[in-house]
Formats: structure tokens, C-alpha cells, sequence
């Protein structure tokens, strides 16, 4: 089973003046903090509410110059068990490379394979074996070779052997 899995980072930034910046310059941060060995992590803005009104604020903090932004951090892990071991896969994979970041698993998704055990099936069904016939007979008369050189085009070991 594969699994997509978000994670959302608290990022501390420095010398800030808005919270526009402090998004850019946390998004670059974690970028480069994450390639490129883990080029493939998706990272983005995390959208946070007030608890008490769900107002909608902005995803940095800003006090003093500092600031601390809510990013959402997205990979698939492939090839899991279960969704709780997707999580700790994710959770390591990415902790390892941001440290001292606290993070936290947000969502755990399922994967859907997008039909491939269907497109497997559209293939065989359609194939006919004198086709795959006409397609060796089309490649041998390309490259000049008849069923009966076969044996000719390489020369047997014990040939090579008595040279």
C-alpha cells in the first residue's frame, strides 16, 4: 500500500519584518534544507484558523523580528503496511533532514493505484500471438537474420576456447 502523508513544520525565521516574508524565507529554508535529498517533498503554506471564532490567520507568527510559520510538508511513502507506519517512515525521513523542528502528522492518506492492475488487463486481452509473430518475423527481416542463422550469429564456446 502507498500512502500520502502531511506533516506540518513549526520553522523558525529571523530578521523578519512581515509575514509575508517570513513565508518566503521559511519556504526557502526548508527547501534547501531538504534537497536534494528529498526533492520530491512537497512543501507549502498551512492554513490555520483561530480555535475559538475559525477566523482565518496568517500561517507566520511575528514577534521581534522573529517569526515562527506553519508549513505543510507532503510525500508518499511507498510500499507500507499500514497508515501508522507510513507516518513514522514520513515523520523520520523528513525529521532527520529539519532538525530541531517539531513536526506533526496531519493527514494520512491511502493512495489509490490509478488502474494499473486495469491497464494490465486492457493489454492482455488485446495482445494476439500472431502478432507478437509478424513483430519478430518484421525484426529479423531488419536486422537480415533467418530463423535458420540462429545458431551461425555467435560462435560456440568451445570455438572460442580453441583459438
Amino acid at each position: 500500500m502507498d500512502c500520502r502523508v502531511v506533516v506540518e513544520a513549526a520553522v523558525p525565521v529571523y530578521d523578519v519584518g512581515s509575514a509575508d516574508e517570513a513565508v518566503r524565507i521559511a519556504i526557502s529554508k526548508t527547501g534547501g534544507m531538504l534537497n536534494p535529498d528529498l526533492n520530491y517533498v512537497e512543501i507549502e503554506m498551512a492554513k490555520r484558523a483561530c480555535p475559538h471564532c475559525g477566523e482565518e490567520r496568517d500561517p507566520a507568527f511575528i514577534a521581534a523580528d522573529e517569526g515562527l510559520v506553519a508549513l505543510l510538508l507532503e510525500m508518499t511513502v511507498f510500499n507500507v503496511e499500514r497508515s501508522e507506519h507510513a507516518a513514522r517512515i514520513a515523520r523520520k525521513e523528513i525529521g532527520q533532514r529539519l532538525e530541531n523542528i517539531p513536526l506533526d502528522v496531519v493527514e494520512v492518506e491511502p493512495v489509490e493505484e490509478e488502474g494499473d492492475g486495469e491497464a494490465e488487463a486492457e493489454v492482455t486481452d488485446t495482445e494476439d500471438p500472431a502478432d507478437d509473430e509478424a513483430i519478430e518475423d518484421q525484426l529479423d527481416l531488419d536486422v537480415g537474420l533467418d530463423d535458420d542463422d540462429d545458431d551461425d550469429v555467435l560462435p560456440e564456446f568451445e570455438d572460442l576456447v580453441e583459438e
